[in-house]
This record gives structure tokens, sequence and C-alpha cells, in this order.
């Protein structure tokens, strides 16, 4: 456990963990809400086709596109690429993917110790503890759903994809349990769509 714990603490995750971290309030995860930010935000499905990086899905409001870095085991830094709707203020869903990320390295490559660690990356970047988790497998690749709650009564919905040499991390966030419908979360899980084999 020593080593997951090591890869955890210096952040190896498929960043979408890492960018949760550095924008709670963004995504839901800090105090100071007001009460319309305890309901469920308005969605306004619009189905997004990324096949040249290899996927398709739905996100509930005009996509933005952006990269962040995700810093590896030895300190220094890997673009990770990342698309999110913001359906309001305090509302999030994204989609990051990486080949070869260095979860996967320091796992060699193995889908569960990958998955484990991305896991375990992102509650600690988000200060959340692991709410539910189960293992599945999507489009015929080994997949993980897990979520998490953090001290301030945020809360997120993840599923880990791991294709090939590529992971994928989709997350939902909410800044409380009454602003998130399980109706949302299914559907943007359920319209990701691997394309060209993932990649």
């Amino acid at each position: 456990m020593k080593l997951w714990h090591a890869i955890a603490g210096v952040g190896v995750l498929l960043a979408g963990g890492i960018y949760a971290y550095q924008h709670q309030a963004e995504l839901g995860l800090a105090m100071s809400l007001t009460p319309d930010a305890l309901e469920p935000a308005h969605m306004k499905w619009q189905k997004v086709d990324h096949t040249e990086d290899g996927f398709k899905v739905e996100l509930p409001d005009t996509e933005n596109q952006s990269q962040v870095d995700a810093q590896n085991a030895v300190g220094s830094t890997e673009p990770i690429n990342m698309i999110s709707a913001e359906p309001d203020t305090n509302t999030k869903f994204s989609v990051s993917w990486a080949d070869d990320p260095p979860v996967a390295r320091a796992s060699r490559m193995d889908p569960n110790l990958t998955m484990d660690a991305a896991r375990d990356a992102a509650l600690e970047r988000t200060k959340s503890t692991l709410a539910a988790e189960k293992r599945l497998s999507y489009q015929g690749a080994p997949a993980r759903d897990f979520s998490g709650r953090n001290a301030d009564g945020g809360v997120f919905s993840a599923r880990l994809i791991f294709s090939g040499r590529r992971l994928y991390m989709l997350m939902a966030s909410f800044p409380a349990a009454s602003a998130r419908r399980d109706k949302d979360v299914t559907r943007f899980f359920n319209s990701f769509a691997m394309v060209n084999n993932g990649r």
C-alpha cells in the first residue's frame, strides 16, 4: 500500500482529481453556498463529438476545452486533456483522458491497480471520503464507478475506464447531495461512447 499512497501523494492521477482540488468552488466542493446552489441545476444536454480523441459524450451545457498538468512520480508535469461543462456555477461535469498516464505506468499497466491509484488520488486531492464503489466492464474495458463526499457537504460521482493504454475519468460534482440527480449522472456516464478503440 505504501507505493500507492506515495503515488497519490504526488498527484499522479488522471488530473481530474487534481483539477477538482484546485477548483473546489467551481466544482461545488466548497462552502458559502446560496440556497439555490442546493437545488439541481437545469441541464441543457448537448452531444459532443470527440471522435478524433476516441470518444463521444453528452454534456449538460456548452463544452469547454482545457489542458491541465498532472505531476508525475519524478516531480515533473505531464499534460492531460479535459473537456467540461458547468450547468451552473456550483455544478461541473468533466471528461479527462491520457495515454500511458503516470498512475498506469507506476502500476505496470495493471487495470485494477491503475484505477485504485486514480481513485485514491482523486479522493485525496478533493479531501473527500469514499462513499460507494463498484467494479464493472464498460464497452469491453475495465471500469470503476465511485463516489465521494467532503466535509463541506460537496459530493461527486466518477467513472474510470481503462481502455488499452488510455485512462478516462468522467466526473460529476455537486455542492450538496440535494443538488445531485441520479438521472443526470446516469445519462452522462451512459452517453460516453468510445470510438476507434477509444484512441
